[in-house]
């Protein structure tokens, strides 16, 4: 799956949850899913626990985040 595939499963909308970027027909945020993995949970775990969600969905919340980092710098 190319990249612009994977971004394309990733959608903002100011209507739903307050624009903040979601997985395509759900009200799960890609801050969400990246929380889950930070904190431990593993990509089985959170596709068992979602309904409906797919590694893709999971492998396109990463990319939004590492495209959204892409431009930012950090100062020591």
């Amino acid at each position: 799956m190319t990249d612009q595939e994977l971004l394309s499963r990733i959608t903002v909308n100011p209507k739903v949850m307050i624009g903040k970027p979601v997985i395509r027909g759900t009200r799960l945020t890609v801050e969400y899913i990246l929380n889950l993995l930070a904190h431990g949970a593993t990509i089985t775990e959170t596709l068992e626990e979602y309904e409906g969600l797919v590694e893709e969905d999971i492998r396109a919340c990463l990319l939004f985040a590492k495209r959204s980092l892409e431009s930012t710098s950090f100062m020591p």
